[in-house]
């Protein structure tokens, strides 16, 4: 079995165990919605139940599934958050959910190393970097560095600063304040 299918096996069983429900049961519920955009279950189930991002994007994906539909084969944010990296999954959902209440219009583009920030274009990204840390970028060009907000260096051109997190508690004001300046200009 890989890390992924393992992390997600971890997952399911988390949800049961957190939440009293099966993923088999929260699929179900999803589905008598009719909805068939993922953002649109995956905002309910975070509003209507309280799902944390993780576990919602789980059902959001199990229930648009289809057994007659070919499978993805990775689910790209488990993979990032797998194995040596799973302890900075809380980090990454505090910065989804802090960035996805600045405006329905937020967009989540996860990509192979990263997630994408993007309004009408990218403004930031969330990048688990090692085991302990991650990197967020933030594209504020004409904002002069500090030592908490460093130039982004050979980090990711995509960004023009970035910010090193190691726990949650580092997902604060000024960073939220900084990724709002940001998403404003974007």
């Amino acid at each position: 079995m890989s890390s992924v299918d393992e992390a997600t096996q971890t997952m399911i069983q988390n949800l049961q165990a957190k939440t009293g429900k099966s993923l088999e049961e929260w699929v179900t519920i999803a589905r008598g919605w009719g909805l068939s955009k993922h953002r649109e279950i995956l905002n309910r189930l975070k509003e209507e139940h309280g799902l944390t991002y993780g576990y919602a994007n789980l059902v959001a994906i199990k229930t648009l599934e289809r057994d007659d539909e070919p499978k993805e084969a990775d689910d790209l944010v488990a993979a990032q958050y797998a194995g040596a990296k799973a302890e900075l999954l809380p980090v990454y959902e505090a910065l989804v959910t802090a960035v996805t209440n600045f405006g329905p219009d937020v967009e989540l583009a996860p990509k192979k190393a990263y997630v994408s920030l993007r309004r009408k274009k990218q403004f930031g990204l969330i990048q688990p970097s090692t085991a302990s840390r991650v990197d967020v970028g933030i594209n504020l060009k004409d904002t002069p560095p500090t030592e908490r907000l460093e130039k982004s260096g050979s980090f990711n051109s995509m960004v023009s600063h970035r910010v090193r997190l190691s726990s949650v508690a580092d997902v604060n004001g000024e960073l939220i304040g900084w990724l709002r300046q940001a998403y404003d200009a974007a």
